[in-house]
């Protein structure tokens, strides 16, 4: 029997761990909070004790293992009802309820998600760095995916402050894509933290990516494209963060440079800055806001 005060964020782990697929982990997600109850969700998903027992409290118990075995081996592991889950992305109408991690949680920090191209220019990377240092030096948390190009330079940039810097990446946890970025992994993750929304073991795929963006989008408080193609992962985040009514700001190259982003000036939250100076005025602007008065659980029960 798993432990009573474990059984709400077990259930989780056993819920989603028989979804058969992300579309129906989203279905599932949404009907749990809800509900009000993951276990209560799992309950009709798996049915009634029988004779030959039951098989939610079977399901609870290997969640249970699996959980005990990822923390074994230094990995976090947050559900929804943990104080320690971001408390921003559970405003967000496709959140992940399952999050694994390495690293320091800090569940009401201020971020900015910094993105853009893997094959980005010197103007580009040097860009990244520079936005991403000033963020770090006035307490701002540098959030990106851990890929090549913009994504890496933004996360050395807040090292190079002595800032705080969060990877969301794009497949499980034990996994570095692409490789020769391990080590700047575990930099992040001594500086801040590593998180994904994928079972362990997951390894990159065509899919996984945009579902990392969309994380990231309901994890920072804006999202900044520092440069971009016209079908980049970072085109697919800007859409999300609009979607999701998050804040957007493109540099002035990728505005000049990509036919998407100048249809994306026609949404009211999407700015634009012609230099790092202009996008820090900004973000500040932005992140100074009054926040929304919304309780955390009300985004997702709208979206039902």
């Amino acid at each position: 029997m798993v432990d009573s005060d474990h059984r709400e964020r077990t259930a989780w782990v056993a819920l989603l761990g028989h979804a058969p697929s992300r579309s129906s982990q989203r279905l599932l997600t949404r009907r749990a909070v809800g509900a009000g109850s993951s276990l209560a969700v799992l309950r009709t998903q798996l049915g009634q004790p029988t004779l030959l027992g039951d098989p939610v409290e079977n399901a609870l118990r290997t969640a249970q293992e699996h959980i005990t075995a990822w923390e074994r081996t230094g990995i976090t592991v947050l559900t929804f009802d943990d104080a320690d889950f971001p408390a921003r992305l559970r405003t967000t109408h496709d959140m992940p309820a399952v999050l694994f991690g390495r690293g320091t949680m800090a569940p009401q920090e201020v971020s900015v998600a910094v993105v853009g191209s893997r094959a980005a220019s010197p103007s580009g990377l040097r860009t990244a760095g520079r936005l991403a240092h000033g963020l770090a030096r006035n307490g701002i948390t540098v959030v990106s995916g851990l890929a090549s190009g913009i994504d890496a330079s933004a996360h050395r940039g807040a090292l190079a402050a002595n800032g705080r810097t969060v990877g969301i990446i794009g497949t499980g946890i034990r996994h570095a894509y692409p490789e020769e970025n391990r080590r700047l992994h575990s930099e992040v993750a001594a500086a801040g933290a590593v998180l994904s929304q994928f079972w362990p073991d997951t390894p990159h795929e065509r899919t996984t990516f945009p579902a990392r963006n969309a994380t990231m989008v309901g994890y920072a408080a804006a999202t900044v494209v520092v440069e971009a193609g016209e079908h980049s992962g970072a085109r697919i985040q800007a859409r999300e963060a609009v979607e999701h009514g998050r804040p957007v700001l493109l540099m002035r190259p990728v505005l000049d440079r990509v036919s998407w982003a100048r249809h994306f000036l026609r949404f009211s939250d999407v700015h634009v800055a012609q230099d790092v100076d202009d996008a820090l005025r900004t973000l500040r602007e932005i992140i100074d806001r009054p926040q929304d008065p919304r309780r955390p659980y009300d985004s997702l029960a709208d979206a039902r």
